[in-house]
């Protein structure tokens, strides 16, 4: 969301962010609502006015007949001019929440994914003397995933993971987590269902809501009632960290603070459907480790901080040698939020290329202004922070990488040595039974 002040007073700039984000609000019909919306805040607030004199005037004298026949009509009047200003406000705030991030100059300008640039590639890739199997076959072979019974029992894109790939899983997060502690961040398990407002906070609504899982059946209280209210499940615990601290006040000294979030996650993927059908490149459902900051209102500060948290993640692809390349997102596939988008993406042998397993993000004040979070500085004064967002290991994509490239001749796996700890007896292979 952006400052009504700033749009009305730079429209070609908010204009040109909307076609350079591929959005499609109508910034001239949000003005007009906007200078509606206005108005009619004036009247009520003359009104009300006009009525408090009137009242001021009857406890010095006895209100005349027509005097009581003015508040009346005045009290009549707000009531139809209020009716009419809800439904202008509601207007206004869906055209609010679709205002887009204005993006950072450096980043590329373009319409979609091809667009994007590389900037940034890391790795060996490996050649290898046999021929290569994918993650599904060395998985089924390892008894370690098994994506038939899981589309039995889950549907589509449903999968099982299984004995070792369970620990290798588990031993992910662990060493994710720990990297993310010793770097300064807090570690937190967040809600995984959470109220709309924290969607909407986050950005994840309106834009992606068809990719978000919702809660229908009602809740109820302590005394048994039943208590309707649309839940929703996460597909990143950004959302839920985020709200953490909506409509709070933090202090300048506090910041920036650190938060590592770790939570199941669950995504529709409607919008992806017919793409990477095979195995679990795109699922239902997974686990993350997301980094989320919260800094200063100063964009040298949180590039920075956003610089960081992308190296965070290429030190744990380095940690497990698995190559890697970092593509500067363009302004058409970066999202409406977005001030800048670093995605990192893993060689993933199966698929002859890269494959997206990060996506580290700076969104200025953005998503403060949706949930309302800001700081005070020495001085007295209030401004909105900045957020970021990064994933510091999300599972069971990387296992992708980590089983194609770390595969043998003869179907079994080398274990990357950061993760041997996490295995029952340090194991180095994992082996066909």
């Amino acid at each position: 969301m952006l400052d009504i002040k700033f749009i009305r007073a730079n429209v070609d700039i908010v204009k040109q962010a909307v076609k350079n984000k591929n959005l499609k609000i109508d910034v001239n019909e949000l003005l007009k609502v906007d200078e509606n919306r206005k108005k009619l805040q004036g009247e009520i607030d003359s009104l009300r006015t006009q009525k408090n004199e009137l009242a001021e005037a009857g406890k010095k004298n006895r209100p005349t007949d027509e005097q009581i026949k003015r508040g009346k009509a005045i009290k009549e009047k707000i009531i139809e001019i209020e009716t009419e200003f809800k439904l202008v406000d509601e207007k206004y705030k869906e055209l609010m929440w679709q205002t887009p991030q204005i993006p950072c100059s450096d980043a590329p300008l373009g319409q979609d994914e091809t667009d994007n640039v590389e900037v940034k590639k890391w790795g060996k890739i490996k050649k290898f003397a046999f021929p290569i199997k994918d993650h599904l076959e060395l998985g089924k072979n390892l008894d370690i995933l098994d994506v038939e019974k899981g589309a039995k029992v889950g549907g589509y894109r449903g999968y099982y993971l299984k004995n070792e790939g369970v620990l290798l899983h588990l031993g992910l997060m662990m060493f994710a987590m720990e990297k993310m502690v010793k770097n300064g961040f807090k570690p937190f398990i967040p809600p995984t269902i959470i109220r709309e407002f924290a969607m909407y906070g986050s950005g994840h609504f309106p834009f992606g809501k068809d990719d978000i899982y919702q809660i229908i059946n009602s809740g109820k209280l302590a005394d048994g009632s039943n208590v309707a209210e649309n839940k929703y499940l996460v597909g990143t615990s950004e959302p839920s960290i985020l709200a953490y601290h909506a409509d709070e006040i933090l202090n300048e000294t506090e910041l920036p603070k650190k938060y590592c979030g770790f939570s199941q996650c669950y995504r529709s993927e409607i919008g992806s459907y017919g793409k990477d059908t095979r195995g679990i490149y795109r699922i239902h459902e997974f686990m993350k480790i997301e980094q989320v900051i919260f800094c200063k209102n100063d964009y040298k500060e949180s590039e920075k901080l956003h610089q960081e948290i992308t190296a965070i993640s290429e030190e744990i692809l380095k940690d497990m040698e698995i190559p890697y390349r970092i593509l500067d997102i363009c302004t058409g596939d970066m999202g409406a939020g977005k001030y800048r988008m670093f995605d990192l993406e893993s060689w993933m042998p199966s698929r002859n290329s890269y494959g997206e397993t990060h996506s580290s993000s700076n969104l200025g004040d953005w998503q403060a202004r949706r949930l309302n979070i800001k700081y005070q500085q020495k001085d007295g004064q209030k401004l909105f922070v900045h957020t970021l967002n990064n994933t510091a290991i999300a599972s069971p994509r990387i296992l992708i990488a980590i089983l194609e490239n770390n595969q043998q001749a003869d179907g079994s796996i080398v274990v990357p040595k950061v993760l041997r700890k996490y295995l029952p007896g340090k194991i180095k292979i994992i082996r066909k039974k």
